[in-house]
């Protein structure tokens, strides 16, 4: 059929059959190979690039966090060949209709105009779809959401056109983190990339699981950084809650990625991933303190549990009547005092 079809085509017609067939085939080549090769980007590129976006690069940046490991994984093993097949059917049933239908193969064409099949088909398949893709991103959402294992918590406020951190279980550590122009970076003679690095970057302990607390000061900002699969908005008087926890020590940048005014390209965020014995020295070096130490701190400053009395029991006794607080083998201080009530009630009696 698509021989005799072929025949009867114009040379027009057929150098733009031609064509199709090609655009077809070159498609489901590039779609194999955005298949494939993000997968194997970061084995590619090493550590020496870690949460670094390169020029001409596509893809994801490699995953350091179990959550954007999540998220890559169902990106290439889901939703491209999910989208690759749907494209190519398409596009294969539009060179078919050409080919099939144009006037010369098919001068009288069908009056048809419902098929009941089809209309179910084509009704009942995207809802299997989608169907496919809700558990493992709901599952996805879920993980991302919080941790209920947090090991520590890191406070984030957005200003225009800033950011302000604070470690609220190292003894409050605090501080903002402005971008480093380009000028005194090559002043410097710093390698660190232009409009992403700051004056004072964020130190995070690897293998932690992090509570983010984002919040904004003024208007919406959005706290982001691909490598972690972290993208959350900040938001004026209301404070929104995501975690991290980094696998590989190195250092990661990202933006703000919300529009928050002129200076929105200029609001980088860099961070330092690094062995928990180091972060315990920048922790120190900074004026904090590690959590064991503020612990062990309050319990010397405690009070003293009495002996025999129970840890943490802090029942109050039953209050006495005043009858029973005198000692045994003493006279009843409530004696006399009842007596004179017995002795009132008789004479008013009277």
């Amino acid at each position: 059929m698509v021989e005799s079809g072929l025949s009867l085509m114009t040379d027009l017609e057929k150098m733009t059959f031609k064509r199709l067939s090609l655009v077809a085939t070159l498609t489901g080549v590039l779609a194999l190979a955005l298949y494939a090769v993000p997968a194997f980007a970061g084995a590619a590129e090493g550590l020496e690039i870690i949460g670094q976006p390169k020029n001409w690069a596509y893809g994801f940046q490699p995953p350091a966090s179990p959550v954007k490991l999540q998220m890559e994984e169902f990106h290439n093993h889901l939703l491209v060949p999910i989208i690759t097949l749907s494209s190519l059917f398409v596009l294969a049933l539009l060179i078919w209709v050409v080919v099939r239908y144009n006037r010369h193969v098919n001068p009288t064409p069908s009056r048809t105009t419902h098929n009941t099949m089809l209309e179910i088909v084509w009704t009942v398949v995207p809802v299997v779809i989608l169907v496919l893709l809700v558990v493992p991103s709901m599952k996805l959402l879920y993980t991302a959401d919080r941790t209920h294992e947090a090991e520590m918590t890191l406070n984030i406020k957005g200003y225009q056109w800033y950011w302000g951190y604070e470690y609220p279980d190292h003894g409050g550590v605090n501080f903002l983190a402005n971008l480093v122009s380009e000028q005194d970076l090559k002043k410097n003679n710093d390698p660190r990339p232009r409009l992403l690095a700051t004056d004072n970057p964020i130190v995070l302990p690897v293998d932690t699981n992090i509570r983010l607390l984002i919040t904004a000061a003024d208007v919406l900002h959005a706290f982001a950084v691909p490598a972690f699969g972290v993208k959350l908005d900040a938001v004026p008087g209301h404070t929104n809650e995501t975690w991290v926890r980094i696998d590989k020590p190195g250092t990661y940048y990202g933006q703000c990625s919300e529009l928050c005014g002129a200076n929105h390209g200029f609001m980088p965020i860099e961070v330092n991933a690094v062995s928990k014995e180091r972060f315990a020295q920048w922790i120190h070096a900074q004026g904090g303190k590690m959590p064991a130490e503020i612990a062990a701190e309050k319990a010397a400053a405690a009070p003293s549990v009495a002996p025999g009395a129970a840890a943490g029991d802090t029942t109050l006794e039953k209050p006495k009547d005043a009858s029973e607080a005198h000692p045994p083998g003493t006279a009843d201080p409530t004696v006399k005092e009842k007596e004179a009530g017995k002795s009132g009630k008789k004479s008013g009696a009277k």
